[in-house]
């Protein structure tokens, strides 16, 4: 038996423990048994066979008979009885058995629906399917982002989240998998935590003490420009967004590398910590979520630390693009003309279409390192919510097979992405008659493809990039589901490491 730990940034540490215990004999405070649909009702999923040998018919009958159907992600809870040790057992659905392999997207939904239906639990056992280590990872990963909770503000009564997880595996290589489980849940609760901040309490520079103290603890070379080395290095994009808040703007480059990389990638993450929408304000009811603007920020600073606590050997560098978009006398103003780092300039239609103004300054940069990949992370558009809705990012590059490569990673981590074009016909409504281009296209047709358009022309020559405009899947306004809560939810972060890793790999091969 191995003790790992995540610290939840949420002022509390779940332990996870990985089991080669049987179901029946487990000393726990809740037992979670997964179950499968079936015309004859719920049936016992692998995993709790041993449970299914020794009370599974009457458990099956009682769980029917409060009207439970094994559903993906459904919950239900019945005191045991003294028939197991555990007090309470959690039933959580897995949908129909699947006639080949589990998908391990089902196994992490129906373990972070356990583990938040569990909050005010001690300790919890989980039977979930894992007799590899691949869905030990699963299970441990779900668990531990279902008991995610952003408790930092409340001051009345409340249900912590379950503190002691058990995974009942005997699986190679499972204390690996929960470790590594364990680590990628630590930098997503980060990033939740970090969107889920007032802006009152998260400006640009407190952001960047932030990214420097657990980047430094994490390995990270960090480098952080202020508003005076923005300006004087010709940062015109983020200088501009930030010049009409009384908290000026930041630029944080982070950067890992291995003696044994063979590839560097690149990341840059928009880090808008409060988006009025600048003079061309916002209606009230599109501003109240604008402290999540700094959600693609906060992914790349999450994906870097994971990165660098696993070692994947790659060099990977990260740029927070991070300023605070508000209304003032110092604001930058409708027709006004920004010089950006890439030499080009820009004539600002609307100062609400910022995020792609920081952007462009960091893409420049992050070209300066020669990457075989960049790739830009956003709260962009409200044309991606149109588009593709709240749980689904939409994916553009300069690269087709780029494109999909990315959608396929993203899809394969549980967060939804769909790849988008970037039409050659909408470039002419960027034309500026006093600029290279404009921030915006007039028309408001195709705005989530004109913003990609837009960061297309700042990618140099031969250089492949890919865009991700995750407006909708950073803040989910609804309720929570599987292990998603509600609020922010640290979407591409997974991605970005996923990505990370493909690359060192496909280096190494």
């Amino acid at each position: 038996m191995r003790t790992l730990k995540a610290e939840l940034a949420s002022a509390h540490v779940t332990t996870v423990r990985v089991l080669a215990s049987d179901t029946v004999s487990i000393e726990t405070g809740a037992l979670v048994v997964g179950f499968h649909a079936s015309p004859g009702g719920p049936q016992v999923a692998p995993g709790a066979d041993d449970l299914d040998s020794t009370l599974g018919a009457s458990l099956a009958t009682a769980l029917g008979a409060v009207g439970f159907t094994g559903k993906s992600e459904e919950i239900a809870k019945i005191p045991s009885l003294g028939a197991v040790p555990a007090p309470l057992i959690l039933a959580v659905g897995l949908g129909d058995r699947p006639e080949g392999g589990y998908d391990l997207e089902s196994l992490r939904r129906a373990a972070g629906a356990a583990a938040r239906a569990l909050a005010g639990t001690a300790s919890a056992a989980f039977t979930l399917p894992a007799s590899t280590a691949e869905q030990v990872e699963a299970v441990t990963l779900g668990a531990l982002l279902g008991a995610y909770d952003f408790t930092r503000y409340r001051t009345g009564e409340r249900k912590d989240p379950v503190a002691e997880i058990s995974v009942l595996s005997g699986a190679e290589g499972a204390d690996a998998a929960a470790e590594r489980a364990s680590t990628v849940a630590d930098a997503v609760a980060l990033v939740r935590d970090l969107v889920n901040m007032p802006p009152s309490d998260l400006w640009p520079a407190k952001f960047a003490d932030i990214a420097e103290d657990v980047a430094t603890k994490a390995g990270l070379t960090v480098e952080v420009l202020d508003e005076t080395a923005l300006k004087e290095g010709g940062f015109g994009g983020i200088t501009g967004v930030g010049q009409g808040s009384v908290n000026p703007p930041r630029l944080v480059r982070l950067a890992h590398t291995h003696p044994d990389a063979a590839r560097t990638i690149a990341f840059v993450g928009k880090g808008i910590t409060f988006d009025s929408g600048g003079l061309s304000l916002k209606p009230a009811n599109s501003m109240d979520w604008m402290k999540s603007d700094m959600g693609g920020a906060g992914a790349v600073l999450g994906a870097l630390i994971t990165i660098a606590r696993l070692g994947v050997p790659i060099n990977a560098v990260g740029y927070l693009c991070l300023a605070e978009n508000m209304p003032s006398g110092t604001a930058m103003r409708p027709s006004d003309v920004l010089h950006t780092f890439s030499g080009k300039t820009v004539e600002v239609l609307n100062t609400d279409a910022e995020g792609r103004l920081v952007l462009v300054d960091g893409i420049a940069r992050a070209a300066q390192d020669n990457p075989d990949l960049i790739v830009d992370v956003a709260t962009l558009t409200g044309a991606q919510i149109v588009s593709l809705g709240w749980r689904t990012s939409g994916v553009m590059a300069n690269d087709d097979a780029l494109r999909d490569e990315v959608v396929e990673v993203s899809v394969a981590q549980g967060e939804g992405a769909w790849g988008m074009p970037l039409p050659a016909e909408l470039r002419k409504g960027l034309d500026s008659p006093v600029a290279d281009i404009a921030n915006l296209n007039p028309d408001r047709w195709g705005g989530m493809l004109a913003a990609g358009i837009f960061l297309r022309e700042f990618v140099p020559e031969g250089v492949r990039w890919a865009h991700i405009d995750m407006a909708g899947p950073a803040f989910n306004k609804m309720e929570p589901y599987g292990y998603t809560p509600k609020g922010g939810t640290g979407a591409t972060t997974r991605t970005l490491v996923a990505l990370a890793e493909r690359y060192a790999l496909r280096a190494a091969d």
